[in-house]
């Protein structure tokens, strides 16, 4: 099944960038059920943030009242105009050869005020030709209900903090499985919780609350009800009618120790639960609810901070049950590797996530940079998270959701195309020796996006995008064509440049 073949060919490819051509290795292949995509995200690369009936999300109103918190001052309002500009972009996608798209469906374009009462026709349509574009051309639509563009309207209600949002999502994805869910092959309720609960709720990140240690705890916890409340939604009411499956995203950077003492051993344990376990645990463990560590730490703590109930809420035995096995699967965004050391710091009076998890966080400055601080080049650190997701869930089925990495700009990527070929040369390892079980690769991006705070300084398209231009020219990196390569062979190319 997993065969390994010699073929000898030459081809040169004769870009604006340059040229480069392949050279004769022995080569390695993915089964051909193996399959892979792109992804985009809502926010990133449509734009029409107020046109045709658009409700405002906090990402709208985050960067137009705090531009000195977004690194280049700029918005998402037109972005990469992917709103008007789709089709363009499934040619892009027809050139690669992938096998489908992953995108986000921007709620407050389908339900402008946030709730149900009110649906947005041109957000149904607008999506509607997007899919049956992808269709008409063999690819999959693989869609995320929610990439982190919450209606403001309902962040002014607390948004992920007040509970009944569970009940507003259950209602949203209902719209979407009634208007869309005969042409999805696979649904995502949520991209990298981990990401917008932490970073928004308790960091700078929309609506960049800055209250960590609480509201991400109350974030994270709502999530959770609002994903298995989805997926028993889904069961009851459109399993048996729809050919599709539900699943959901979460980000795992690899956490090593950064010594080999015990201490550390233990330390990057409890991260790994606290920055994955947090949501994977409660879906995908065989008992269900949050990691026993976290809620050990975290109900201590709290104790010794003087408060009367854990920062950390707890889910009733009914919602253990429901949200435990609420997955056909599981997305996995995987970008690089961390070293952590047990902290020395005595616990303060201030709640803090980072105390909770009691861990130092860092990266050795002799790994391969990229255009992003918080991205370095690990290939080793993908196989070893996988083969922990295999141990720690009874090996569930996975698709890598995003892997991919910032460069600057520029057409002649060479480093893109070393990342990819490394990190691909670790899943297929995790995959061949180690059987994790993966069906698919998901390269991030299609096209250069706005990267939340990072603005259009970090370039992670195969294609680059000229944000200056009236027309958002796109224009393809020699990395597009490796990866069409990839894509359609289903085997590594050997590049020389």
């Amino acid at each position: 099944m997993y065969s390994r073949i010699v073929i000898v060919f030459t081809l040169f490819v004769a870009l604006e960038a340059g040229s480069a051509h392949y050279v004769t290795q022995e080569r390695v292949c993915f089964p051909e059920s193996f399959q892979f995509g792109v992804a985009t995200a809502s926010y990133q690369i449509e734009g029409a943030w107020n046109v045709s009936g658009k409700g405002e999300s906090i990402w709208d109103s985050y960067t137009h009242m705090y531009p000195e918190r977004i690194f280049d001052h700029k918005t998402g309002d037109v972005a990469a105009d992917s709103y008007h500009l789709f089709k363009e972009d499934v040619k892009l996608m027809v050139k690669l050869g992938v096998q489908y798209y992953r995108f986000s469906i921007s709620w407050p374009r389908i339900l402008p005020n946030g709730l149900s009462n009110e649906i947005n026709k041109d957000g149904i349509r607008y999506y509607n030709e997007l899919m049956d574009e992808l269709i008409q051309n063999n690819i999959q639509p693989m869609v995320t209900m929610y990439h982190w563009d919450l209606p403001k309207s309902l962040q002014e209600l607390g948004g992920w903090t007040n509970p009944i949002i569970a009940d507003y999502f259950v209602d949203y994805a209902r719209v979407l499985f009634n208007n869309f869910g005969n042409k999805v092959s696979a649904w995502l309720t949520f991209n990298e919780p981990l990401s917008f609960c932490q970073g928004g709720y308790g960091g700078l990140d929309a609506p960049g609350d800055q209250a960590s240690g609480f509201e991400d705890y109350l974030c994270g916890h709502n999530v959770l009800r609002a994903h298995g409340m989805v997926y028993r939604m889904y069961q009851e009411e459109f399993e048996a009618k729809l050919l599709t499956s539900v699943g959901i995203t979460l980000d795992f950077s690899w956490l090593e120790p950064a010594m080999e003492s015990l201490e550390d051993k233990i330390a990057a344990e409890t991260a790994r639960q606290f920055f994955f376990g947090w949501f994977a645990h409660p879906i995908f463990s065989s008992i269900g609810d949050y990691p026993q560590i976290m809620r050990k730490r975290i109900d201590s703590i709290s104790k010794k901070q003087g408060f009367h109930r854990s920062r950390l809420p707890y889910f009733t035995t009914e919602e253990i049950e429901m949200i435990r096995g609420s997955a056909d699967f599981l997305g996995l965004n995987h970008y690089t590797t961390y070293l952590v050391a047990k902290s020395k710091k005595k616990i303060s009076s201030e709640p803090s996530f980072a105390a909770d998890m009691g861990g130092i966080i860092s990266q050795k400055s002799s790994w391969p940079k990229s255009n992003s601080t918080w991205l370095k080049v690990v290939p080793w650190g993908f196989r070893l998270s996988l083969n922990w997701v295999k141990r720690a869930y009874n090996n569930p089925l996975v698709v890598i959701t995003e892997n991919g990495v910032s460069l600057e700009k520029g057409l002649l990527d060479k480093r893109r195309i070393e990342y990819i070929d490394g990190y691909l040369k670790a899943l297929h390892t995790a995959i061949t020796k180690d059987h994790c079980n993966v069906y698919g690769y998901t390269y991030w991006s299609l096209i250069d996006n706005f990267e939340w705070t990072r603005g259009y300084s970090e370039r992670f398209g195969l294609y680059q995008v000229d944000f200056d231009s009236p027309n958002k020219t796109r224009k393809p990196r020699i990395s597009s064509e490796y990866y069409a390569r990839v894509a359609r062979t289903k085997c590594l190319p050997i590049w020389d440049f």
